[in-house]
């Protein structure tokens, strides 16, 4: 069964941030809000962890996951950035964008699709999300949380304690969430490239292409 708490969206209860962040350590898969939408993350290193999630989403390995990052000096720990790219990132994040960017050793090669060495980065402007990051101290790996067959994000929490009570250790309500994922964006060639439109204004990265 999963634990469920109940966090405020604009001032998070720190006592319940520090709880999901035990959880997190201790191997857990934790469902949680973001900017753009729900979201289930676990631990970057942890490899039961994150088969859990592959599971769950049915994900194959040549899956982009995401490292949910507190800052742009964290995400500049595992992605390669260079000035054009810091550019767009400083101008957009935190926001609802994951930009995707060639790997550093940093990252866990499970995490790696298998062929290009990519990996997704993402700074969130969303309380939850952020506390949790502050208090873990280092990235968290994330999927949007939707579910085999669907086209959109959960949004309701007490569908997602009860779809998912024996899938992950915790979810976390911090109220309705948005329908739509986060932007995609692929900086690993001279020009970007959306990948995917979500809920971040995809138009200042077409104007470049």
């Amino acid at each position: 069964m999963s634990q469920f708490f109940q966090i405020h969206p604009e001032n998070p209860q720190a006592r319940l941030i520090k709880q999901a962040v035990e959880i997190i350590r201790k191997g857990g898969v934790v469902v949680y809000p973001t900017d753009s939408s729900y979201a289930v993350g676990c631990q970057i290193g942890d490899k039961s962890a994150i088969e859990r999630v592959r599971r769950l989403r049915q994900l194959d390995d040549k899956h982009n996951f995401t490292l949910i990052c507190s800052d742009l000096s964290q995400l500049g720990l595992f992605a390669k950035v260079d000035t054009g790219a810091f550019r767009l990132l400083k101008a957009h994040t935190p926001g609802p964008y994951t930009f995707i960017l060639n790997a550093t050793r940093e990252v866990p090669r499970l995490l790696l699709h298998p062929k290009r060495r990519t990996i997704g980065v993402r700074v969130p402007s969303h309380p939850i999300a952020l506390a949790l990051l502050e208090e873990l101290g280092e990235p968290l790996m994330s999927v949007t949380l939707i579910m085999p067959g669907e086209q959109e994000p959960m949004n309701d929490p007490y569908e997602m304690r009860q779809v998912l009570e024996h899938q992950v250790d915790l979810v976390i309500d911090g109220g309705y969430g948005g329908l739509e994922a986060s932007t995609v964006i692929n900086l690993t060639d001279d020009e970007p490239q959306v990948v995917r439109v979500g809920c971040g204004d995809p138009s200042p990265f077409m104007a470049q292409a």
